[in-house]
């Protein structure tokens, strides 16, 4: 029979066990902490002679202050881009010496595309000649490759990607203007870069947080994972820690420039970054808008409400239709054909055009194609035309950013009608002078109802609520934006 252990004998193995343990970690440490500090300096200092040889190469002037955008998307031809063009407008207005440098995945472009697009897509014209690099690797910041964990997926991804625009060129500031904040550390650590950025919308936010603990089914949280307390709660973790990452990569911007007051108020939450935090709206090119008629539209043969937003997920297409159906039971069958709902919106790849597909085909099923127009890919041209003739704008997404195609809408004359939260409910679709300037909605009831208010009203009701939101929109011109851009890099710009 083996002899049995005593207390003594168990706290006595407990405690050398336990010593171990932190021996081994202490070594471990020891040895690790200065071998990572090794490799970084060795890493910086390779980094910064490639900078070098690489303004050789690409004779960029001595004196010349390089400013790289990170963008990805830069041909996509949305309300972010508008601000990417804009930002760079500025910056080549202010500064004779700065060269601008764009980042994109836009590889089936030529650089003279881009830019032409930028010009009739947003009409706006740059000062001088634009530097792309393109990157090949942008698949790694695509939803698609991570159906699970996409959030942080993408969030490695998009420093693989920054890593590939980092090897190709390095920038005296860097400025991510898409939301890709986890390159933020790859340009100021490794590249030695002063970098800032813009926020449209934060990658993860408190409301999230929030669905996912409530375990409420949206794009973002599979109905499987919202029905099962166990998944929820995982997914629950999974957000905090990401959060927490979200926080420290967020702090390396030395500059933060976010795009309204809802946006504000979940990128201090979490980045803590009060201190170099500026609320610029983005550039919405109202000056064109304005010269449309704010009569005209009431002498057309259809009442068109339009819908100006890019076909991504999270701008809830589908509560447009579904809305536009519902009203359409309020009409009657004869007068149907009077009416028209007008989607407008760019594709940036071909699971936008998917999205597409499956919008027609939910007209089929709801027996309404014949009142559903898609119009992809419209010039700057086109696109007035639509709003000019149109009743109603509508925009569907929840916790929109900030909301420029609102912006455009209520500006071209339009009576909006948007989503009762975010952007639109804090900063534009608000009381201008004590009076009305638009409706808010939040289901396909609310939307539908709104829908039928606004047709009822008289032509002389109309044109008050049209004329003081026109009034009101002034607020988030391009010069405003450009003013404002410029005051708030303007500390990246002097250090370099």
């Amino acid at each position: 029979m083996a002899p049995s252990i005593g207390i003594p004998q168990l706290i006595l193995k407990y405690f050398s066990f336990l010593s171990t343990m932190i021996t081994a970690l202490i070594t471990t440490c020891v040895l690790l902490i200065p071998t990572c500090a090794l490799v970084y300096v060795l890493l910086r200092r390779w980094v910064q002679k490639r900078a070098k040889s690489q303004r050789q190469r690409l004779k960029t002037p001595g004196d010349a202050v390089t400013v790289g955008f990170f963008h990805p998307y830069c041909n996509a031809g949305g309300g972010g881009e508008r601000v990417l063009w804009v930002a760079i407008r500025a910056m080549q207005n202010k500064y004779p010496n700065v060269e601008c440098v764009v980042y994109t995945g836009d590889s089936n472009a030529t650089s003279e595309e881009i830019v032409n697009r930028a010009r009739e897509r947003f009409n706006v014209n740059l000062v001088r000649p634009v530097r792309f690099i393109f990157l090949t690797k942008r698949d790694w910041v695509e939803a698609g490759t991570f159906p699970y964990f996409t959030l942080l997926g993408q969030s490695l991804g998009s420093m693989w990607l920054g890593w590939e625009a980092l090897m190709k060129f390095v920038p005296d500031v860097y400025i991510d203007s898409m939301g890709y904040a986890f390159t933020l550390p790859l340009f100021k650590y490794l590249g030695k870069c002063r970098v800032g950025c813009y926020v449209h919308y934060p990658t993860i936010s408190t409301d999230m947080l929030n669905r996912v603990a409530e375990r409420r089914g949206t794009y973002n949280n599979a109905s499987f994972v919202a029905s099962s307390p166990v998944l929820s709660q995982g997914k629950l973790i999974y957000y905090h820690i990401f959060a927490y990452l979200y926080g420290i990569v967020g702090k390396c911007s030395e500059v933060v420039m976010v795009n309204s007051s809802w946006t504000e108020g979940h990128i201090l939450h979490l980045w803590k970054t009060r201190d170099c935090t500026h609320t610029l709206f983005p550039p919405c090119n109202t000056t064109e808008f304005l010269g449309i008629s704010l009569t005209k539209k009431e002498t057309d043969k259809y009442k068109s409400i339009v819908s100006i937003a890019q076909f991504r997920p999270e701008k809830d297409h589908p509560l447009q239709i579904k809305s536009f159906d519902e009203f359409l039971k309020c009409v009657p069958f004869a007068e149907r054909k009077f009416y028209k709902l007008i989607l407008i919106g760019s594709c940036r790849n071909s699971e936008d055009m998917e999205r597409v597909d499956r919008l027609r085909k939910l007209c089929d099923v709801l027996c309404i194609r014949e009142y559903v127009e898609f119009k992809l890919n419209v010039s700057f041209t086109d696109l007035k035309n639509y709003l000019g003739s149109a009743v109603i704008g509508i925009h569907t997404m929840w916790n929109e950013h900030f909301g420029i195609g609102v912006v455009e809408c209520m500006a071209a004359g339009t009576i909006i009608l948007a989503h009762n939260s975010g952007g639109p409910k804090l900063d534009i679709v608000t009381e201008y002078h004590g009076k009305k300037t638009g409706f808010l909605a939040s289901d396909e009831e609310s939307y539908a109802k709104a829908m039928k208010t606004i047709f009822d009203m008289s032509e002389a009701e109309r044109l008050e609520i049209r004329s003081n939101a026109r009034e009101s929109v002034k607020r988030f011109s391009d010069d405003d934006f450009e003013a404002g851009f410029v005051a708030a890099t303007e500390v990246l710009l002097q250090r370099s």
